[in-house]
């Protein structure tokens, strides 16, 4: 008996303080599990998170139309380049001289044009002379007819020999042989004028098609005598220049990149289990490695892409083969920017980025229709080209215009609104 006494007695007395914080650990965890699940419930669940973003954009390759050597670079990399500027320079030799070349044709069709209009005239006076000879003869025919009958009364009475009668009848089968000559010859002439008129009949000189076709060999060489100049598209920077002075370049041989950096976009690789209330236009919150968490970028969901990253792979996966192992895939998921926060901090394309969507919006089930704007990174500027081809056509026209004109003569230089001077157009 004196032994359990003797141990009760060794016991430590209970420690109230120790209890007291065991109880509000407890209760710190439990109300911070608590607080972690309203918090999941309220806002956990309606997003989606992931790191696996990144920044993408267009990359315009400037390639030559034509070939030659260049004589001129005047943009390297990382450069910022306006939309129109110059680039890059070939040597405008050749093409020069192919426009020379095709300028001269193009006088010289409209000088044998010339010709051939001005020989309609000459064609009509031939049929008008050949219809006055044949007048000519069909009199002349009537009046030896009626020497002829006159001289036979003349020979049945014995009055003249039948030598003068026989000199009579021969003069007779002479008209008649001259007046079928002339027919014929009127024929020929008409024959003829119909032939001249079937090229040149119902069209100007300038509207011709042989000028019309040696006009499109002169727009064609001066096109390419303006593409030895290469100019930016669009602007942006300069990227993966390799193009160098006295290189020989081929027509399509990549010589650099322009990245506008106005239209860029994050493509976020989210799991297929993440995608289930994923839609587009849902707005998102993006956060760069590069500036970290005191910059924002503010966005919304603008596609989806057609196949998870494997399925589109160089080489894809073969699971019918071995033994097989499940592995998460991931979907592309397009997010574009807002303009007005890229221009305040502009990325560049590949940095990381992480994105939360907001998915509580999960409407009927179906893709919203995507907010204006949100695939304004999918649209690349082209007003440079444009303007360029438009000038280039005006230049085109005024030249062609010119040589017609100095060909034609000052008299038959065709007006501004003729419908000569309309066709070159």
């Amino acid at each position: 008996m004196s032994a359990p006494a003797s141990a009760m007695a060794n016991q430590p007395p209970a420690n109230p303080a120790r209890k007291r914080a065991l109880l509000a650990i407890a209760g710190v965890v439990a109300l911070a599990a608590g607080a972690y699940a309203i918090h999941w419930w309220l806002v956990g669940s309606r997003s989606v998170e992931t790191d696996d973003a990144y920044v993408q954009g267009n990359i315009v390759q400037v390639t030559p139309q034509v070939a030659g050597t260049v004589v001129r670079v005047r943009a390297a990399d990382t450069d910022t380049v306006a939309a129109g500027q110059a680039l890059v320079e070939l040597d405008p030799t050749d093409a020069g001289i192919a426009l020379a070349s095709t300028e001269a044709a193009l006088a010289q069709a409209v000088r044998q044009l010339g010709q051939v209009y001005g020989n309609d005239a000459s064609s009509i006076s031939d049929v008008r002379f050949r219809e006055a000879e044949i007048a000519r003869a069909r009199a002349e025919l009537v009046r030896v007819e009626q020497d002829l009958n006159r001289r036979r009364s003349l020979a049945q009475r014995e009055i003249i020999s039948r030598e003068d009668l026989a000199h009579a009848q021969a003069t007779v089968d002479a008209a008649r042989s001259a007046l079928r000559a002339a027919e014929a010859g009127l024929e020929g002439a008409q024959a003829q004028l119909v032939s001249r008129r079937s090229l040149t009949a119902g069209v100007a000189i300038a509207a011709h098609p042989d000028v019309k076709a040696a006009a499109s060999r002169v727009r064609q060489a001066l096109v390419d005598l303006q593409r030895t100049r290469l100019i930016a598209p669009l602007a942006g920077v300069v990227a993966r220049r390799s193009v160098q002075l006295g290189q020989r370049v081929q027509a399509g041989a990549p010589l650099m990149a322009i990245v506008p950096m106005d239209q860029l976009w994050v493509d976020a690789n989210f799991k297929e289990v993440q995608l289930r209330d994923l839609r587009v236009g849902q707005p998102a919150v993006l956060v760069a490695d590069q500036f970290g968490k005191k910059v924002v970028f503010h966005g919304r969901v603008a596609g989806f892409g057609a196949g998870t990253g494997a399925a589109f792979a160089l080489l894809p996966a073969q699971n019918a083969t071995g033994n097989w192992i499940k592995v998460v895939q991931r979907v592309p998921v397009r997010i574009a920017l807002d303009p007005a926060e890229l221009r305040a901090h502009p990325l560049r394309i590949g940095l990381s980025m992480t994105v939360e969507v907001d998915v509580g919006d999960v409407a009927d089930g179906k893709d919203a229709t995507p907010p204006a704007g949100a695939r304004l990174a999918d649209v690349v500027a082209d007003t440079g080209p444009v303007a360029s081809h438009t000038r280039a056509d005006a230049e085109a026209d005024a030249l062609i215009a010119r040589i017609v004109a100095e060909n034609l003569g000052a008299n038959a230089a065709p007006s501004p609104g003729s419908a000569a001077s309309r066709s070159l157009h």
